[in-house]
């Protein structure tokens, strides 16, 4: 009997249902305290975290955007200043360096992974360049050695956009743990998310640390003596004790997601929509499928296909009730809030072709083979039809 039930592009509640009991007790321990702001949760969550990632430092933020602009404050951003990232990610990577008064200067992505493409960066130094902003996207990271070797050679920051890579790898080394920073998000549909907003930079620069902690609590030290200014950019203690709870499952899930996603290759290959090997469409490839570079570990945070009927499959999944999602449907170079820097259509090529052809599709810990075989087959049938 076919699967009739709606199958969301998430599911949050199958999650908590599994780990109920010890997120009430981890937030009744807050409770208890009455200590939420900063804190030894908090302290404890930044060790765990920067461990998790082989980072040396921890700073729990309010948010991914925050991480970000933390990072960017902590560098002294000034107006006019350059820093290279990418068009195709989510308006936070970009947003955080217009609203210090720096300027983003976008390069084209690679079209395998969606990630910057480093052979594109070093034509983009001008004497204005401050730092690069690589975005691991969707849970595969960017082609780092190359990125790290220019700034290097050109005396510049790197800070990773690890928002969607918590815990993925390039070459033995984990997210957050290259760069000078790592930029972590906790928003409800990361792989670790917690209850709300919240954030973590790493770094394994001490005097790095310092700053960011600085400045994420308006520049005090001590408190009401201000040495530079910062902003409230603090993370509670309750997104602390419920993301520490949920630390412990991270590898868990991790690999769910790596199997499911093991599992739709095989069903999109055994319904002849995908070859597996091809990363261009084509009629007998009317799906492609994620690009595993084998350079580390891909943690899934999305499983993005691209389809040349996308709206038709879009149609009929929406009729199906199965959920999925656009990311990202305009590039940040094509934004109306950044006409002002003077980008045109056709400026970078390989991220306007992946905003108008990626979805993303299902793929959390929790979904079931039954599920993802409704999800092929509806793909199938906008293509049958």
């Amino acid at each position: 009997m076919p699967y009739s039930q709606p199958i969301p592009l998430l599911d949050l509640k199958a999650q908590y249902a599994a780990i109920r009991e010890e997120v009430r007790a981890a937030i009744d321990r807050v409770a208890d305290a009455q200590h939420f702001i900063g804190g030894p949760e908090v302290e404890a969550l930044e060790r765990e975290v920067a461990a998790y990632s082989q980072a040396q430092f921890g700073i729990g933020v309010s948010s991914g955007t925050d991480a970000l602009l933390v990072a960017l404050m902590a560098i002294d951003l000034r107006p006019g200043d350059e820093v290279i990232t990418t068009a195709y990610s989510f308006f936070a990577t970009a947003g955080s360096i217009y609203r210090l008064g720096g300027r983003p200067v976008f390069v084209d992505i690679n079209p395998l992974t969606y990630n910057i493409e480093p052979a594109q960066i070093e034509a983009a130094i001008t004497d204005r360049t401050r730092a690069i902003i690589p975005v691991h996207l969707f849970g595969q990271m960017a082609d780092m050695d190359p990125i790290m070797d220019i700034a290097r050679r050109h005396d510049l920051i790197v800070i990773e956009d690890a928002a969607q890579a918590i815990g993925a790898e390039y070459r033995g080394r984990r997210a957050g743990s290259i760069g000078h920073f790592g930029c972590f998000s906790f928003f409800p549909s990361k792989n670790l998310g917690a209850f709300g907003d919240g954030g973590l930079i790493t770094t394994n620069d001490p005097e790095l640390a310092h700053r960011a902690r600085l400045l994420r609590n308006h520049g005090a030290e001590p408190k009401y003596y201000h040495k530079v200014v910062g902003g409230n950019f603090r993370l509670d203690a309750l997104q602390a004790a419920v993301l520490r709870v949920k630390l412990k499952y991270l590898d868990g899930w991790t690999a769910a997601r790596q199997r499911n996603a093991e599992r739709y290759r095989r069903l999109f290959a055994e319904a002849g929509l995908a070859d597996p090997r091809s990363p261009t469409l084509s009629p007998r490839s009317p799906i492609v499928l994620p690009t595993d570079m084998g350079y580390g570990r891909h943690i899934y945070n999305q499983f993005v296909i691209r389809a040349d009927r996308r709206e038709r499959v879009m149609a009929v999944l929406r009729e199906r009730k199965i959920g999925h999602e656009v990311y990202y449907p305009v590039p940040l170079h094509l934004q109306e809030c950044f006409a002002g820097l003077g980008y045109r259509p056709g400026d970078l090529p390989e991220s306007e072709r992946a905003a108008g052809e990626t979805l993303a599709l299902p793929i959390y810990g929790e979904l079931t083979a039954e599920m993802q075989e409704a999800v092929v087959e509806a793909i199938a049938s906008a293509y049958h039809e």
